[in-house]
């Protein structure tokens, strides 16, 4: 499957040296039999026709709410596509609950960091049995109003919208991030450790199994389906 990976962030200096591009991670997320294609749409890279079987918004450090010239192509580009099944991770998951009917902001709550834990409560037909998976966030923005025509398949007390399956389009989101290795989070971690709720609880959690690649699985069985 060819997989059109909008970026809409990339890791910021030096991290990126090291551990990659989003779409580097998804690629190792997904593996062999998937063709990924980068659209830089902060550049204004679009994918156009029908090339694509899928479509994934990566993260982002800009919010759904800022006056970035690229943001209402971005909106616009997601409430257009109805047909070609489409995958959002963090920024990802919040620009399509904005452009779909909901509301994000900058949450009072702070920062959602290092391995979090989620109660799955409505299973898919492409998740498999889990009732909570543990998978890295980094995030302040959160939805905070369900858009309709949803489900919500994951929450915690923290992020009660944490993923989302729409019921009139082929597209699911994600606000943790499946693609962030424990090394990456880790870094990004000591990045931002002044910013972090207890950072170094969030470090000391990473030590942790995770379901990186349960979640993994649930994003491959959704597009195969």
């Amino acid at each position: 499957m060819n997989i059109a990976v909008l970026e809409t962030g990339v890791p910021p200096d030096p991290l990126i040296d090291e551990f990659g591009t989003y779409p580097d991670m998804f690629a190792d997320l997904f593996g062999s039999g998937y063709e990924i294609e980068t659209f830089d749409v902060q550049s204004g890279e679009w994918p156009h026709g029908a090339a694509h079987g899928a479509y994934l918004i990566t993260g982002s450090p800009a919010g759904v709410y800022d006056p970035l010239p690229w943001i209402g192509p971005l909106m616009e580009f997601i409430r257009s596509n109805r047909d070609a099944k489409m995958i959002g991770v963090c920024f990802g998951h919040q620009a399509m609950a904005q452009a779909l009917g909901g509301e994000v902001v900058k949450s009072p709550k702070g920062w959602a960091a290092g391995l979090n834990r989620y109660d799955v409560l409505r299973p898919q037909a492409w998740t498999n049995g889990e009732r909570e998976v543990a998978i890295p966030a980094s995030h302040q923005d959160q939805v905070v109003v369900q858009p309709p025509g949803t489900s919500v398949v994951a929450a915690s007390d923290f992020t009660p919208f944490a993923a989302l399956a729409w019921d009139d389009r082929p597209a699911i989101s994600f606000q943790f991030h499946p693609e962030f290795s424990p090394a990456y989070a880790r870094a990004l971690i000591e990045k931002r450790y002044e910013r972090v709720n207890t950072p170094d609880a969030a470090l000391a959690s990473l030590d942790a199994p995770n379901d990186n690649q349960r979640v993994a699985a649930w994003m491959r069985r959704f597009l195969e389906a």
